[in-house]
């Protein structure tokens, strides 16, 4: 059986419906993954496409999209089912008619208002991935240990892997050592996270309703969701207004900010190598002699 047939009958199915695919269009822009627009009906489907060894990785990005959907004031893709046919793996959801325009201040409250779902622990009850990398997600009462282990430490021993060099691995081992103190007296909840929130993991609905979607979910420190917005740019100054107004960030943001950020700085230099290499090195000398 085809791979469309199979996701076809697997979506039927899920459905308990009928489902007739309309000839599913190409969709561009993503690196890792295929991604297809299909219809039945009324009904719009998105769907990416991999290998069958990246059905774990769609298992959690559909765990994670169900999370999300906790969140009031966001539009979330639903996952609607996964599966393997055909040697590749898929995924499919709704289809958020994205192409809409509004006020990034809704975006603002937003996702302050998600920040506010919280957890016992830090982490999450799986591992996922952040771009095509393992994240590492074990559950810790203890933020500065689940960012220097599970987030830093990582990225710092896949760098090593690589060939980073001494530079990378001397000035991770002190900045590892620092952290807590870098993090003394922050004491953050662990709020719904999406994980990677740069802009092209945002849009707006046809109907004007802030949507965010592709997440690397965990619970952690709210800011490290903020942070990143600023790593590559693309919110507006309303954003950020709206979030400060919803739930101002504490003192000392800007210095763990770029902490936080170092981790994607980090984890583009495994994915992509090239100049992120020495942006993470500037980086921790910077932490390094604040």
């Amino acid at each position: 059986m085809s791979l469309w047939q199979s996701i076809e009958n697997h979506i039927a199915e899920t459905l308990d419906e009928s489902v007739s695919l309309s000839r599913p269009g190409s969709v561009g822009g993503g690196c890792i993954n295929q991604a297809w627009r299909a219809q039945s009906g009324s009904r719009k489907f998105f769907i990416k496409v991999n290998a069958a060894d990246a059905l774990d990785m769609f298992i959690a990005e559909a765990e994670g999209l169900d999370e999300l959907g906790r969140a009031p004031d966001l539009c979330i893709p639903a996952p609607v089912c996964y599966g393997t046919a055909d040697g590749q793996a898929y995924l499919v959801m709704n289809d958020l008619q994205l192409g809409g325009s509004a006020s990034h201040a809704a975006l603002g409250e937003g996702l302050a208002a998600m920040h506010r779902i919280t957890a016992e622990q830090f982490g999450w009850h799986r591992n996922n991935t952040i771009g095509a990398t393992t994240q590492i997600n074990d559950q810790t009462d203890d933020w500065p240990s689940f960012w220097r282990e599970q987030r830093l430490g990582y990225q710092l021993q896949l760098a090593q892997q690589k060939g980073a060099g001494s530079r990378l691995r001397s000035s991770g081992e002190r900045l590892l050592e620092k952290l807590p103190v870098l993090l003394d007296g922050h004491q953050p909840v662990a709020s719904l996270l999406h994980g990677d929130l740069w802009s092209g993991n945002y849009a707006f609905t046809r109907s004007g309703k802030p949507a965010i979607f592709d997440p690397a979910v965990y619970y952690g420190d709210r800011e490290t969701d903020l942070a990143m917005t600023e790593l590559f740019g693309g919110f507006g100054r309303d954003f950020y207004a709206a979030y400060q107004n919803a739930w101002p960030l504490d003192s000392g943001y800007p210095l763990r900010k770029k902490l936080y950020n170092l981790y994607h700085i980090l984890n583009h230099y495994n994915l992509f190598g090239g100049g992120y290499l020495s942006q993470a090195e500037n980086m921790m000398q910077s932490l390094l002699t604040s």
